[in-house]
């Protein structure tokens, strides 16, 4: 066979600047020739576009959309252009809205390195598991010179990756659970098949669950996850969220589901379905008021009856009387009458405005469901036998330490000579870790960054605000409970972003904007 042609001073190869994001175990790959084309692009880029398309803002009609395998640089463009950029709110602040979505992966970019998060030295890493079991606060200034030397800031950063989890298998991906199954496919599972196996699981799930229950009653655990194959539990202690009592929301349901919630007792609230409700309500007040005018303007009575017949019950059907045709035509039954009445609320199952919230004392009632229902652990498929993951930000019993995934990279700008530096976090993201992510990264970065976030779609829909009467200020008492106080006080608010959730931030001169 011929040799290749050797390489021409004229077409230096170009270097994929985000290949430590890759596995740096795996063979050099071949240079994509100059231009790439749409379909023959660096493989490597791959990984790192993923993660930016569906955190990016949707693209203007004018631009095509990249390639899955395009030029990483190109990209790099695309990111720093104007267009690229999610349109944010005009006024700057000191501190973004509350999210209690969970996020799957966390992409920071700033023009200063982030090398002060690599290469933990032992010391440091013990000092940062030991400050999070013993709910360490840790206090920076404004800002750090020399974070590369800052032992406090790098024991801080490993405090904040910390997160706890049950049950811990780890050759499974236990999060995010809905979807998962393709995933979870083709994994060792010895107890689908092995009755006594899937008792014992299920036995140490129930100590857990309640173990974590019990905390978030005494005000030791401030929230916590229990993410299921068909839906995911928030429970909040009281005072989060913007409630005065203990509450969990549940997202998606069925109407399965809401009946088994109803026949135990429980009551609940469909926020965004009672939202949409009063909102349809206020516009036939304000159509009713419309028509009032136009029969003051000369309208004719007739077109003022129209909008007030209505078929949700048997009294509206009392004009057929009038007209003497009451035996004509066939009049709904008392079941076609609820169906129809019913028929909003089926309308949403499975989707973000299915979301049922629980309140007070129903919460150790729907704690005693979750435990006693079968079905909650498929019976088929590759989940079958696997209790639902249960994700805390405190140790609880059974629970099994985790951290999050974080690795640096650089690259040039294109055209220019300067850096962008970036810094991936990847795992369950959860509000509080946010948080202490961004406090610890104001310092160290001279308050400037960026922030591309993936949500878990279906946690988006915790983010829904409680009603008006049940809501408490931030004056609302609140027990220790391990996380920095600041924290607490912005988690304290009522969530603001409804079934949205934030997918871009940005820090400028120590203040915050940001894109839902």
């Amino acid at each position: 066979a011929a040799a290749p042609a050797p390489r021409g001073p004229s077409a230096p190869a170009r270097r994929n600047p985000f290949c430590s994001l890759n596995n740096n175990n795996a063979p050099p790959r071949a240079a994509a020739p100059q231009p790439p084309a749409p379909a023959g692009g660096d493989p490597s880029a791959a990984p790192f576009w993923q993660f930016l398309e569906p955190a990016c803002e949707e693209k203007p009609s004018g631009r095509a959309e990249p390639a899955g395998g395009a030029d990483i640089l190109s990209l790099t463009e695309d990111l720093h252009s104007p267009t690229a950029v999610p349109k944010v709110p005009s006024s700057p602040r000191q501190e973004f809205p509350a999210d209690w979505s969970i996020k799957t992966r966390i992409l920071f970019m700033s023009s200063q390195p982030f090398t002060w998060t690599e290469h933990l030295k032992a010391q440091e890493e013990a000092q940062g598991l030991a400050q999070h079991c013993r709910a360490t606060e840790t206090t920076l200034p404004q800002s750090v010179q020399e974070p590369q030397l800052s032992t406090e800031l790098r024991c801080a950063f490993q405090q904040s990756l910390v997160y706890w989890l049950h049950p811990s298998l780890p050759w499974l991906p236990l999060f995010p659970r809905i979807g998962a199954d393709r995933k979870i496919a083709g994994k060792a599972c010895p107890w689908a098949q092995d009755e006594a196996l899937q008792q014992v699981l299920r036995s140490d799930w129930c100590v857990s669950f309640s173990s974590l229950y019990r905390l978030l009653k005494a005000g030791l655990c401030p929230y916590f996850y229990v993410c299921c194959p068909q839906f995911t539990v928030l429970f909040r202690a009281a005072g989060l969220g913007g409630s005065a009592v203990p509450s969990a929301a549940i997202a998606p349901t069925t109407r399965g589901f809401r009946e088994a919630l109803r026949s135990e007792g429980i009551q609940f609230s469909l926020p965004f379905v009672e939202e949409r409700t009063r909102r349809q309500k206020n516009s036939e007040e304000d159509l009713g008021t419309e028509v009032a005018d136009g029969l003051r303007g000369g309208s004719s009575a007739e077109d003022a009856e129209e909008p007030a017949l209505s078929d949700d019950d048997e009294e509206s059907f009392s004009w057929l009387e009038e007209m003497g045709v009451q035996d004509e035509v066939k009049k709904p039954d008392t079941i076609s009458i609820q169906l129809r009445k019913e028929k909003q609320e089926v309308q949403v199952d499975h989707r973000p405005e299915s979301l049922a919230l629980v309140r007070g004392s129903d919460t150790l009632t729907l704690l005693n469901l979750l435990i006693n229902c079968r079905s909650l652990v498929a019976v088929a498929g590759p989940q079958a036998g696997l209790p639902p993951t249960l994700l805390s930000p405190v140790a609880f019993r059974g629970g099994t330490m985790h951290t999050l995934k974080a690795r640096s990279a650089r690259a040039r700008v294109p055209g220019g000579s300067e850096d962008v530096f970036s810094l991936e976090v990847l795992g369950p993201v959860l509000p509080h870790t946010l948080r202490a992510l961004t406090r610890l990264l104001g310092p160290a970065q001279r308050g400037a960054f960026r922030a591309l976030l993936s949500t878990h779609q279906p946690s988006a829909a915790f983010n829904c605000c409680p009603e008006p009467q049940e809501a408490v200020g931030s004056q609302q008492d609140f027990p220790a409970c391990g996380l920095h106080p600041k924290a607490l006080d912005e988690l304290r608010q009522c969530p603001t972003l409804g079934k949205s959730a934030i997918r871009f931030l940005e820090m400028k001169d120590y203040t915050y904007t940001w894109k839902a």
